[in-house]
């Protein structure tokens, strides 16, 4: 199940990245970036009441506050990569910042140890790695020439700065710890329940606490943009936004349960990073963002360390 959970959230979340930028690259909106936060916050507590007052989801402020380090650092992780979507390509942000899960993969496996993955399966999470980190290396690394070709085809141009890759690098960062701290949350909060380790109703009840606090920060940042600074809501721009946020919040239920599998942390970890291939397709596809042959050749070997995954768990 861990397989097809990771699966789907590679298609949500590549899809959220793709209305996320659309959502946030107007030159003209200095404060898209907080926006795309209040329309995150409201789909995901709308989607924290459902599952509290229709599926019966458990829920109190101690859950709230045992999740609440790892919430913290994926929301921040989350607004600093909606402020790099302002200055960068969505082809480069996107491997930059999902190199995390490549990142806890490795972490994983360096202090839990092989355990019985054979060599094919630690070939498969190397092919991932090396895909997902090598397709931000190939951008990094890129003719100045050729990025100049691509960002005429979309009509977008950005300029080399610090923000451009300190705002995806912090987002790696801090995504990764969030990951790799989030299977001893969640382990807690089964704890506090009295439930097994690896129940996915604890999994549940960390969403719930998640997408609660997403929605409170959410309010603060309604408070700045239209209290504090009067800026207007304009329903045309904000339904890239809105659209980004449902896909992110489908993409973030079912990725709560795929990590909760902590026997396959290593592999689902790697998977899920990897939807910043699909990322850059839908870069390619919808924002005319072209494709060399390098980033054909690391999303290939993205691609093939998901099916040999695959084929492992069947």
């Amino acid at each position: 199940m861990w397989f097809w959970l990771s699966l789907i959230t590679l298609l949500f979340w590549s899809g959220s990245d793709l209305f996320s930028k659309i959502g946030c690259r107007d030159a003209d909106d200095k404060y898209s970036h907080w926006k795309m936060v209040i329309a995150v916050g409201v789909v995901m507590g709308l989607h924290a009441c459902y599952e509290i007052f229709a599926n019966g989801t458990t829920i109190n402020l101690q859950i709230i506050w045992i999740y609440l380090p790892v919430s913290l650092l994926y929301i921040i992780s989350m607004a600093m990569g909606y402020v790099g979507l302002r200055y960068i390509e969505l082809s480069i942000s996107s491997p930059i910042c999902n190199s995390s899960g490549a990142l806890v993969a490795i972490v994983t496996l360096l202090t839990v140890g092989r355990g019985g993955y054979s060599p094919l399966a630690i070939g498969a999470v190397a092919l991932v790695c090396i895909g997902a980190i090598g397709l931000g290396v190939v951008d990094h690394f890129e003719d100045d020439d050729l990025r100049a070709e691509r960002q005429k085809a979309s009509n977008y141009k950005y300029a080399k700065s610090f923000m451009a890759l300190a705002m995806p690098v912090a987002y790696c960062i801090l995504d990764a710890a969030g990951t790799f701290a989030d299977n001893f949350a969640i382990a807690k909060i089964n704890q506090l329940l009295a439930l097994p380790v690896d129940s996915d109703i604890g999994a549940g009840s960390a969403n719930v606490a998640y997408e609660l606090t997403f929605l409170f920060a959410a309010f603060l940042c309604f408070l700045y943009v239209v209290v504090i600074k009067h800026q207007r809501l304009v329903p045309r721009r904000e339904f890239p936004k809105y659209t980004g946020a449902i896909f992110e919040t489908i993409g973030q239920f079912c990725y709560i349960f795929a990590i909760s599998d902590t026997e396959h942390l290593a592999m689902s970890a790697p998977i899920i990073s990897s939807y910043c291939a699909a990322s850059v397709l839908w870069g390619r596809l919808f924002l005319r963002e072209k494709l060399s042959w390098k980033h054909y050749l690391m999303i290939a070997l993205v691609v093939v360390g998901i099916f040999i995954m695959g084929i492992f768990d069947l």
